[in-house]
């Protein structure tokens, strides 16, 4: 039995955030059969108010996991 994920996602706290600038939460999700890293930021509206969450989807081929420095070698290594 296969899992559907169409339309479902998570969010979890960012705690490795060290800029205002960066999201609170980071995460992933499925639309349309395509992967998408999702990003939220907590904010409060100028003129007063409940707090909200803004949401951003960036779709995975477009902003890799893997940082920079995470380079396959393989094993053409000679040591």
């Amino acid at each position: 039995m296969s899992y559907d994920n169409e339309l479902k996602g998570v969010l979890f706290r960012n705690d490795r955030k060290t800029k205002e600038s960066q999201p609170d939460y980071r995460g992933n999700c499925e639309i349309k059969g395509d992967e998408y890293w999702v990003s939220g930021w907590i904010k409060t509206p100028r003129a007063g108010g409940d707090k909200f969450m803004s949401l951003a989807f960036t779709k995975k081929e477009d902003q890799p996991d893997k940082p920079a420095t995470d380079v396959d070698f393989g094993d053409d290594i000679p040591f």
